[in-house]
């Protein structure tokens, strides 16, 4: 019974949304039959494999090139030769952004890439004579290194950025602990579920990653243990019942991507490392560090899911520690000579020199 004077809170409710189709919204390239071409390629992606992601990503390629047509007039696939082709691609050489910057010669490929699948798929449908694309040459991609890599004591603090000592915290350092124990990209992290995890064997399952494919990947006993006490201490106070994701937000939901980059970025920050990027360092460092510690490269690309060597090799020029250490011992110019310089070497170093003396 309430006191006297005291006002009762009441619950107001929710005002009613009308019932209506949902509008449609004007495409100013809908008159363009280009258009049509366009998503019936779609769906034979999606029918065939291909995941939503990479048609969403060749959809703003396609409509850039339907929008250039379209303002010279070119609605029909059979209007579009070699020369015309040619003719877009060098003007995305020239084009110039609003900033005055002009495209990267990554961006320049992502836009002519998918015309090259599109075309191909055009011609084999029989919608076109032949392929105009067949021979059209893409821009060579530059090979970049990584534009930071993440030392072992800069990773450290990272992970000790996380309090444990409440229930979001001990998931944060749980899943930094994760991602660096395992080199997981941020989506694959996002789809973790409670199964994928083979605590009695010190695996994580990974379904469905880059290319849909799957793969498992060991998790260190470090990493295994803080998600464990994450598990038992943490995600029962903050999952929503019946949901099934390994790592939740505060809300109980399974934490997306863009959940876990920003806590990254988050303890980042907390640790002072002013470096670019947030989940991908982690992976980057996870892979240099077993490099330098003497891990070969083909157990790397299977950890790391990568389709082809040549995308891990990146990771050898990255780790130089060993090149260093002997260019410091040999090399005339060094301020001291060692008498004996394999001293001075880490070991698997000195083992190579040993080897050397062999042959």
């Amino acid at each position: 019974m309430p006191r006297k004077g005291q006002r009762l809170k009441t619950i107001r409710a929710q005002a009613v949304k009308p019932k209506g189709g949902a509008k449609r919204l004007h495409d100013p390239l809908g008159h363009n039959p280009l258009i049509a071409y366009m998503e019936a390629h779609f769906e034979w992606m999606l029918v065939t494999g291909y995941s939503a992601d990479s048609v969403r990503t060749r959809r703003t390629s396609l409509r850039r090139f339907i929008l250039w047509c379209d303002e010279r007039g070119v609605t029909r696939p059979a209007d579009i030769t070699k020369a015309v082709l040619e003719r877009y691609q060098r003007h995305l050489f020239y084009y110039r952004k609003a900033d005055g910057r002009p495209l990267t010669i990554g961006s320049q490929h992502g836009c002519l890439a998918p015309l090259k699948t599109w075309f191909k798929w055009l011609a084999r449908e029989n919608h076109i004579p032949f392929n105009p694309a067949s021979e059209l040459e893409l821009p060579r991609l530059p090979k970049h290194l990584p534009r930071a890599i993440l030392s072992v004591a800069e990773v450290e603090a990272i992970l000790a950025a996380a309090d444990h000592t409440n229930p979001a915290g001990l998931r944060d350092r749980a899943l930094l602990e994760t991602l660096y124990s395992t080199g997981l990209r941020r989506s694959e992290a996002a789809h973790l579920a409670l199964y994928d995890l083979d605590a009695t064997r010190g695996l994580v399952f990974v379904r469905e990653g880059k290319g849909k494919r799957d793969r498992v990947v060991p998790i260190g006993a470090r990493a295994l243990a803080w998600v464990e006490r994450y598990l038992v201490e943490a995600r029962p106070h903050m999952a929503v019942p019946g949901n099934q994701a390994l790592f939740v937000t505060d809300y109980g939901e399974a934490a997306p991507g863009e959940f876990i980059a920003t806590k990254v970025k988050r303890y980042m920050m907390f640790a002072e490392v002013d470096k670019p990027g947030a989940t991908h360092l982690l992976r980057h460092a996870m892979a240099t560090h077993m490099l330098e510690a003497g891990a070969d490269i083909r157990v790397l690309q299977a950890l790391l899911g990568h389709a082809q060597l040549n995308t891990t090799e990146i990771y050898t020029h990255v780790s130089i520690e060993h090149l260093k250490a002997i260019h410091a011992a040999t090399h005339p110019a060094r301020l001291e000579r060692k008498t004996d310089i394999r001293q001075t070497l880490p070991e698997t170093a000195s083992a190579f020199l040993d080897a050397l003396d062999d042959l």
